[in-house]
């Protein structure tokens, strides 16, 4: 059979509303709750209430310091349960943001395990741990003295504080970001010690301008570090609450090797992370935009930090190849300051002043508040005691009264009516434990009452005085900011980065083959001096680190030159990548050791002097054995490395100069033997050739100096005399300077003439040098020597040194 519905029909609403106004009406309550619930910070504390929820149950939870960690994921848990109504994704989140050192100045949560880095993501809740940080209990302390007012959560389950009490300017110190419906916020991380000084500055002149406050807030300091290039976009954010801002990483000019030289990166803007860095940098390289770079090698670590090295090509110039990094990729980048937070729920756009005006503000009220709890607290206690003492004084009587009265009631009212007690103080006698009936006991409470009445009447005179309630702000700042503050990190330069030069083609990063003057220490060091044409080193009179000079070689940045070694061979290499000085400010110590740039040298191999490929004017070679040589450098075969002269197993060269058939070539043997000639009677060889005899050597001895000598009228000669074997440092032994002329000529491969006494307890030379009369002395390490004055005999023995002699060259500038 067919079912028939004997239902009532249903009664239908249909209403007809005005879609446009349902739209706005709609879209309005969205905008608001998203800027006021999620969004924007909380001038007061700097915190989103997301954030707020998570240190508040964090609190409650007891997750302190010096706790153990708990699992992320049960923070969480308990922040989404109990108080925040949107998703775990978000409120992790935010978590993972409070414990991140490179976001925040001072972060808030102590995280364990993986929480990422500007380049990758933070590992599941379930993998990390987290505690609330030392400063997070300067947020939330005394949350139980009634600071704050305190609203209920979602479901009006619990109960949540609007704000937090916040010790210290949490806005201004970790800034904060954010995007919401019509306006976004984006406020930079300030130093904490800087800003409390300024709160405390407002504190004590409320009429400050901004540019007292900027005083002690010279800019922002942002966890990454840096340099903040120009302050005039500082200037503007805190008049105004909006400015844009330049921010370079931190760079070096370093050698990577040698003959390499880097650009090391060890801080960078804020929010930029090494990989994005490295990314751009690649694509620039690739889109042919970018000039100079070999390599870019990322050796960021947790130990020692960022470091990224950027390798420049050889003949290109860092400092330029620098300017486009800043120009191409993110090593500069802008950061723009939009000051907008919450002031009395509504979102306003904030200056400086504001900002640490509403959070003074702020603080006043908490103290206040916290003074009055804490004055009711006692005023409570002290009614407590003082009913307590007046039962102890009589408590005879008291039981008697308790012990005759029918029912608690009863004996309530009778203490009221006997002794004139409140209620409350009723109460508490009746709740008196016996132990408390010992003399003791009313010493104690006599002591309580008195320390009450202190406290009270401090508490009454500071709410009292507006003059006292700030100075105990100002006393609570200054202990947040010695017990969480840092030094500053971000390095403020008042100049502006230069506007990049307009090109319209591939702009030329090589250094330029201009004429340049290679100057090798003693000691080894070698530094590039570019010229103008015609110009010269001005002669250098201070005494300082490696100033003693071996050799100086005039060619051009880019050729290729060669360096002369003791073992008999010439290294080509380019002095391109070699430290550039200017002429007036020479300066060895700030050179590169020439064995380390040249490389492909053993271990004992020592450079003796530098040639240019293209001179005729010969090269003459002394060898330990006597052995002499010249050899023209034009004449050598075109390789990275050539064999100027052949020797006997054991024998080494001792030196090498130029030398033109004009100059006079000098050996010194450890036996206190000289011996000069002319150049002109050593005719030059190839290089594969042993050379000649040079000078004839006695028995058991050895060549240790073998110079040319250019000018013989300006010439001195320096000998070191002491004894083998002695302890390096305990004895400098004994020093002369001789006039050149003071010794005659003899043929080549004879024994020469005496140079120095030796005295009982010296058996050897240590040190020889013929050169220019001005010249510098130096120790082992480079530092200067003081020599006696010259004028001695050819065959004295020489002065006491003060200090060891480590070696003698020729002065700059001569």
């Amino acid at each position: 059979m067919p079912r028939t519905d004997t239902s009532e029909p249903v009664q239908e609403n249909i209403q007809d509303i005005d879609l446009s106004e349902e739209m706005q009406g709609s879209f309005l309550e969205y905008a608001y709750s998203v800027i006021y619930s999620r969004a924007l910070p909380d001038a007061r504390d700097g915190l989103k209430p997301v954030q707020r929820r998570i240190l508040f149950q964090m609190a409650e939870m007891g997750l302190r310091p010096d706790r153990g960690h708990v699992k992320s994921a049960r923070v969480v848990g308990e922040v989404m349960g109990k108080l925040h109504p949107h998703g775990d994704s978000a409120i992790y989140d935010a978590l993972v943001r409070l414990a991140q050192d490179f976001s925040l100045r001072v972060p808030l949560v102590d995280g364990h395990g993986n929480f990422g880095s500007l380049d990758d993501g933070p590992a599941a809740s379930r993998y990390t741990e987290a505690r609330l940080a030392a400063p997070s209990i300067a947020m939330t302390e005394s949350l139980d003295e009634d600071v704050v007012d305190f609203i209920p959560n979602y479901d009006g389950q619990f109960q949540q504080p609007s704000v937090l009490p916040a010790a210290f300017p949490n806005l201004l110190v970790n800034g904060a970001s954010g995007i919401a419906v019509g306006m976004a916020t984006s406020m930079a991380p300030h130093n904490l010690i800087e800003v409390i000084a300024a709160a405390s500055h407002l504190l004590e002149n409320p009429d400050a301008t901004t540019e007292e406050l900027m005083e002690f807030v010279p800019g922002p300091d942002f966890p990454s570090g840096g340099i903040l290039m120009g302050l005039d976009g500082v200037k503007d954010a805190y008049a105004t609450g909006r400015g844009a801002l330049k921010v370079r990483g931190k760079v070096s000019i370093e050698p990577l090797g040698p003959r390499r030289t880097g650009i090391v990166v060890t801080e960078l803007p804020y929010t930029i992370g090494p990989e994005r860095l490295i990314e751009k940098i690649r694509d620039a390289v690739q889109a042919k935009k970018l000039q100079g770079i070999s390599d870019v090698t990322d050796l960021t670590d947790r130990n020692h930090g960022l470091r990224i090295q950027i390798g420049v090509k050889t003949g290109f110039d860092p400092n330029a190849v620098l300017e486009q990094l800043y120009r191409l990729t993110p090593l500069e980048d802008s950061f723009n300051i939009n000051n907008v937070a919450l002031v009395d729920g509504q979102p306003r756009t904030l200056g400086l002043k504001e900002l640490l005006s509403v959070y003074v503000k702020h603080r006043l009220e908490v103290i206040t508040r916290r003074s009055r709890y804490r004055l009711a607290r006692r005023e409570e206690r002290l009614h407590l005691v003082e009913g307590l003492l007046i039962a102890i004084l009589d408590i005879d009587e008291v039981i008697q009264v308790i012990r005759s009265s029918d029912d608690a009631e009863a004996a309530r009212s009778r203490l009221r009516a006997v002794f004139d007690l409140s209620d409350p103080q009723a109460e508490y006698i009746l709740e008196l434990r016996l132990r408390r009936l010992t003399k003791f006991s009313r010493i104690e409470l006599e002591a309580e009452r008195d320390k009450l009445l202190a406290e009270i009447a401090e508490l009454k005179e500071l709410l009292e005085s507006d003059a006292l309630l700030r100075a105990q702000v100002i006393r609570e700042l200054d202990a947040a900011a010695e017990a969480y503050g840092t030094p500053r990190r971000t390095m403020l330069l008042n100049a502006a980065p230069p506007k990049p030069r307009a090109s319209k083609g591939a702009v030329d990063l090589q250094i330029a083959d201009s004429p340049t003057l290679v100057v090798l220490s003693t000691t080894g060091r070698a530094v590039r001096v570019d010229l103008a044409d015609g110009q010269e080193i001005p002669a250098v009179t201070r005494r300082s680190k490696h100033d003693a000079i071996l050799t100086t070689l005039a060619t051009t940045a880019r050729a290729e030159i060669g360096a002369v070694t003791s073992t008999g061979r010439v290294l080509r290499f380019s002095p391109v990548d070699l430290p550039s000085m200017p002429p007036a400010s020479v300066h060895l110590a700030a050179g590169v050791a020439l064995r380390d740039y040249v490389g492909l040298l053993d271990k004992s191999e020592r450079i003796l002097g530098l040639i240019r490929f293209d001179d005729d004017t010969p090269l003459a070679l002394g060898t330990k054995g006597g052995v002499v040589k010249r050899v023209v450098p034009s004449g050598l075969p075109v390789r990275p490395e050539v064999e100027i002269i052949g020797m006997k197993p054991g024998d080494v060269v001792i030196g090498a100069a130029a030398a033109p058939d004009s100059a006079e070539l000098v050996f010194v043997t450890s036996d206190a033997q000289l011996l000069h000639f002319p150049a002109a009677a050593v005719r030059p060889q190839g290089a594969p050739a042993g050379g000649m005899a040079g000078m004839k050597l006695g028995a058991g001895a050895e060549v240790i100096s073998f110079t040319a000598v250019h000018d013989p009228a300006d010439a001195v000669v320096v000998t070191v005399s002491g004894a083998e074997g002695i302890i390096a440092g305990t004895d400098a032994g004994r020093a002369k300077v001789s006039s050149f002329g003071e010794f005659p000529g003899k043929g080549r491969a004879t024994g020469g003439v005496r140079a120095h006494s030796l005295l009982k307890g010296e058996d050897r030379l240590r040190l020889a040098w013929a050169g220019p009369s001005e010249l510098r002395a130096v120790g082992p390490d480079g530092a200067a020597r003081t020599l006696p004055a010259p004028g001695a005999k050819r065959d004295a023995s020489g002065q006491p040194l003060d200090a060891v002699v480590g070696s003698v060259g020729s002065a700059l500038g001569t």
